[in-house]
């Protein structure tokens, strides 16, 4: 995904904006969920607050509502119906359905 997002990453691998192009902003989805799972234990469940923590950590642009809602909707993070709780599916998308 890094390849992708070249334009979108600083050099210590950050995103800086959030693409407005829709391949590219399920690329980001796909560099954040891949980043998300390297640093997190398997199946580990997280608060709202956590979760935004743990995806602020990746970008520069701090707008991590946007990005777990992004993300539950493309089915890379679930969350209990209460949104108390979110957690990393463990499978993920196939990048191949989105051309990536």
């Amino acid at each position: 995904m890094e390849e992708w997002l070249k334009n979108y990453l600083d050099e210590e691998g950050k995103v800086t904006s959030y693409p407005s192009k829709r391949k590219l902003k399920i690329a980001t989805m796909f560099y954040i969920a891949e980043t998300l799972k390297k640093n997190a234990l398997p199946l580990k469940r997280y608060t709202e607050r956590e979760m935004n923590e743990a995806i602020n950590s990746v970008c520069l642009f701090h707008d991590a509502a946007l990005l777990r809602r992004e993300m539950y909707n493309y089915r890379f993070i679930n969350r209990t119906n209460d949104g108390k709780e979110y957690w990393l599916e463990e499978v993920q998308p196939d990048p191949k359905k989105y051309d990536l």
